[in-house]
């Protein structure tokens, strides 16, 4: 009678392919731990900020069940919206400004040249700087005779200067720009790396059909950079909506609540006025703004591709 490969295998031989298709202990061991840490440390608050925002509660005693009043009183909150309204300004802008730098920037840069590394190392240095250390640096230099009125007098345009973040109308864009001076080299090294993956056979041959450099980068190279747009979006959005430091360094908000925003408003309820299922609402909102933008460009781009 014929005997199969198993069958003529010793013994020790199967014990030993068996066992080489079970994932070691230790592994499980080393999944687990983090996996119990984030659920521990990030998904159980997130899942209790939810349960929050149905409540009334200052941090002591048991919270009351309120439902959804929290969130029927924001659209009578008058500095909701125009934390709101600020929150799309800010949006916008920075992530509209910080895309189009950063991308300029590594299209100049991404070719080798002398000094190159230079300029790349200082135009990112900012990124190494914490949000609170720019937004101090730049909060002297907005002084009344700081650096940036001190220069606008000297060129002969003393009718510009002014008290830039004690003014309602300059304080949030006078932010908008120490924010987006921090983010455009984070942008600009992002790009750079897309930019490294970009086949330079098709922009030569471009350039061979008689395309100019704004063509060959309109419709071969930034097409290539699909992927990457999509992780800046991403990622501008949530840097975006979840900015707080740098606005609370430079002006709590003010003056009289000219550039709040979601992010801050929600500090400045929840721990601030300890008025915590509140400010939870708050959290929660930015939260479905977040998802609802990412989601909506990431169904738009799978349906493109």
């Amino acid at each position: 009678m014929a005997t199969t490969p198993d069958q003529q295998a010793p013994p020790v031989s199967r014990r030993r392919r068996a066992s080489s298709g079970r994932v070691p202990r230790i592994v499980w061991l080393f999944l687990l731990i983090p996996l119990a840490v984030e659920l521990a440390w990030v998904f159980w608050p997130a899942m209790n900020s939810f349960w929050l925002s149905l409540t009334r509660w200052s941090g002591v005693g048991a919270a009351e069940f309120v439902g959804f009043d929290n969130y029927a009183n924001l659209l009578d909150d008058p500095v909701f919206r125009t934390a709101a309204s600020n929150t799309v300004i800010w949006t916008i802008g920075f992530g509209g400004l910080s895309v189009i730098m950063g991308l300029t920037l590594a299209v100049v840069l991404n070719r080798p040249r002398r000094g190159v590394g230079l300029y790349r190392s200082a135009i990112y240095l900012p990124m190494v700087f914490s949000l609170v250390v720019t937004g101090l640096f730049w909060r002297v230099l907005y002084q009344p005779d700081g650096a940036i009125n001190s220069t606008f007098e000297l060129i002969g345009l003393d009718g510009v200067a002014r008290q830039w973040l004690a003014d309602p109308d300059t304080a949030l864009y006078a932010v908008l720009i120490a924010a987006v001076w921090r983010q455009v080299g984070y942008i600009m090294v992002l790009y750079l790396a897309g930019l490294k993956g970009v086949d330079p056979s098709l922009e030569e041959a471009a350039a061979v059909d008689g395309a100019n450099r704004w063509q060959r980068f309109r419709y071969v190279v930034f097409p290539q950079l699909r992927g990457v747009n999509t992780v800046i979006f991403a990622v501008t959005v949530i840097d975006s909506l979840r900015t707080f430091d740098i606005v609370w360094a430079m002006t709590r908000g003010g003056p009289y609540d000219s550039s709040q925003l979601l992010s801050t408003y929600m500090f400045q309820q929840g721990f601030t006025l300890v008025n915590l299922g509140y400010g939870s609402a708050i959290a929660v909102t930015i939260f479905l703004l977040a998802i609802g933008f990412i989601i909506t460009y990431l169904v738009r781009a799978t349906r493109e591709d």
